[in-house]
């Protein structure tokens, strides 16, 4: 029990250094997020981050959990009639510097990586103009088959950050057909 308790102090004292204002691995749920989102408000306005900065972190860190929920393949319970799903994955935001770094890992299916990898690469050498023009543009068109959306999550992260959104994609040894999904917006 002391080993454990050893390990606790431990990752409190890296997330300290860290300057980690917020993380969550577990499951996450439409209910999960919204309690999760009135401590991430209140964490943001007690750390003294200014409006404009808590706005889009905030937006980012639902856009951020409401993906996992609707696409992470590890599933607690699936959605069906009447109930929402229950999905893993896990959140982080952190300061560095002047700048937070928002973190978001969830496993998704192998074969959905392309796919995907299609979405965010043109969001990296977009310009902040194009950004706004594909967001107006997505907004007007009708929903995209697969989504559960309105497909404007990436285009709104992309929107409030300032840098290129990154990611990366990691197949994962002990689970084939799944890879673990990485995105990060410096925001």
């Amino acid at each position: 029990m002391s080993q454990l308790l050893d390990q606790d102090s431990a990752f409190f004292e890296l997330a300290q250094r860290r300057n980690v204002l917020f993380y969550h691995k577990g499951y996450f749920s439409h209910n999960v997020v919204a309690a999760m989102g009135e401590v991430v408000k209140l964490q943001l306005e007690v750390a003294g981050v200014s409006g404009p900065t808590r706005r889009k972190l905030f937006s980012s860190f639902i856009e951020l959990s409401q993906n996992i929920v609707h696409y992470s393949s590890n599933a607690l319970q699936p959605a069906d009639e009447g109930r929402g799903a229950i999905r893993e994955g896990a959140v982080c935001i952190s300061r560095d510097g002047e700048h937070y770094a928002m973190l978001c890992v969830n496993p998704m299916a192998t074969d959905e990586v392309e796919s995907l990898r299609n979405k965010l690469e043109p969001l990296r050498n977009m310009s902040l103009e194009e950004i706004r023009q594909a967001y107006k543009v997505t907004l007007r068109a009708d929903t995209p088959a697969n989504s559960k959306g309105a497909g404007l999550g990436f285009l709104t992260m992309a929107r409030d950050a300032s840098a290129p959104l990154e990611f990366a994609f990691h197949s994962r040894a002990d689970e084939p057909g799944t890879t673990l999904f990485c995105l990060m917006a410096i925001i």
